[in-house]
């Protein structure tokens, strides 16, 4: 699939129109759909909401991107991860009703994914952009039952634009005519620029700060809406930032008519991998008994500020960075939030990614923002040095989604 266009990503809506077509539209007969972009918090929002409707009974589908471990991931069929010979004759299916037309490795297994949904039977569909949102292969689903907007930053600027209210506009470009929208914590350019496409298409606002609110308040989660207060346990997922993840999800909660119950369920039983994971077994871990070991995905600006906020957090401990990232991300952006909450960088390359950063560059790019730091040969071998140094040490394993798989995968 991957030779059956030359680029990886190319934004348009028309070659995923033609499968689907050719498909018989499997988009038209998904479950209700839930429809979520953004640039930060999309899949932590999804894992939350899929918790609190499963918890009331409910069958889930759920579409994610990138996976992590296994492609397998990114299709979970009435609360399961797909098969491996459903996911097989599924991809058989779509490759031949595509024949030798052009067609990106995304889109085509997001028809895919559409077309195991359309024959599952289940309650909901949850549907994550993969890359902006008006010519993302998933916004082509005409009426879904919400549309939900996370924060949005700088991020993918050579797809979506160089300021955030350009990005705004392509994430935005999920929004429907009269579906309401739930809108996460947004800058002021941003939020106006969703404000406008709402108007534009009659689409009912939920915004947060003006119809929903949630903070922190004596280690509980409080969220109001004009419906009431929530007073619910803390976010299972670390960090301060999913307090307004959280708040996304039970606004989508109560607007689909959810109890609290539904809520409570969202914030304590959702799980999501690589977000400020703990990892507590596997060959690292043995590696390093006594580190304390946690692994983290984010990779733009506003991930490594999300990190900080929640390393600021926790007990004080000397904590190292074992850091690899691509060679399409705002390195220094994303690093200079991190400067004043770490003791040392130790700089990566992504085993077996080709955009990944030389480990020297990452490197140079720590140091550039003020964070002691020095090249590794591997994520292994910097963790043992770190650990012969200084074995109770706090170790965070960051930057990048595809070194994060990697180590799942390596340390599963």
């Amino acid at each position: 699939m991957m030779t059956l266009h030359p680029k990886v990503i190319d934004l348009t809506l028309d070659r995923v129109h033609r499968l689907l077509a050719a498909l018989d539209h499997p988009e038209r007969r998904l479950p209700p759909v839930i429809h979520i972009a953004g640039t930060n918090g999309k899949g932590s929002t999804q894992a939350m909401i899929r918790a609190g409707l499963e918890a009331g009974g409910d069958r889930v589908h759920a579409y994610t991107s990138p996976h992590l471990a296994r492609f397998h991931e990114r299709i979970r069929l009435a609360g399961a991860l797909i098969s491996e010979p459903a996911l097989t004759a599924l991809l058989d299916e779509c490759v031949t009703a595509n024949g030798p037309d052009e067609i990106t490795f995304f889109e085509i297994t997001t028809c895919a994914a559409f077309l195991a949904f359309a024959r599952t039977k289940a309650d909901w569909t949850l549907l994550e952009v993969g890359l902006g949102g008006r010519l993302d292969a998933t916004n082509v689903v005409d009426k879904p039952r919400l549309s939900i907007i996370t924060p949005v930053s700088l991020d993918h600027e050579s797809f979506l634009g160089d300021t955030v209210a350009k990005i705004a506009g392509e994430k935005a470009g999920i929004i429907k005519r009269g579906v309401p929208v739930i809108v996460g914590p947004q800058s002021p350019e941003g939020l106006e620029v969703i404000e406008a496409q709402a108007a534009r298409l009659g689409a009912p606002v939920l915004a947060y700060g003006q119809h929903w609110n949630v903070w922190e308040e004596r280690g509980r989660l409080i969220y109001q809406d004009e419906n009431g207060l929530l007073d619910l346990p803390l976010p299972n997922l670390p960090g301060p930032h999913q307090i307004q993840n959280a708040g996304a999800a039970i606004t989508a909660l109560r607007a689909l008519g959810r109890d609290a119950a539904a809520c409570e369920a969202a914030v304590t039983r959702a799980e999501w991998p690589a977000r400020m994971q703990r990892l507590r077994h596997g060959p690292l871990v043995d590696l390093a008994p006594q580190v304390e070991l946690w692994l983290d995905g984010g990779h733009n600006p506003a991930g490594g500020a999300a990190v900080a906020a929640t390393l600021a957090r926790m007990p004080t401990r000397e904590t190292h960075l074992i850091c690899g990232m691509l060679n399409t991300k705002d390195v220094a952006g994303y690093m200079q939030p991190l400067a004043g909450q770490v003791t040392r960088l130790h700089a990566v390359s992504i085993p077996g990614e080709k955009n990944t950063l030389p480990a020297e560059t990452t490197r140079d790019a720590a140091l550039s923002v003020g964070i002691p730091a020095e090249a590794a040969a591997s994520v292994a071998s910097a963790l043992a040095g770190i650990a012969a140094q200084t074995p109770g040490a706090r170790v965070l394993i960051c930057g990048s989604l595809y070194l994060a798989g990697a180590i799942l995968r390596e340390n599963g």
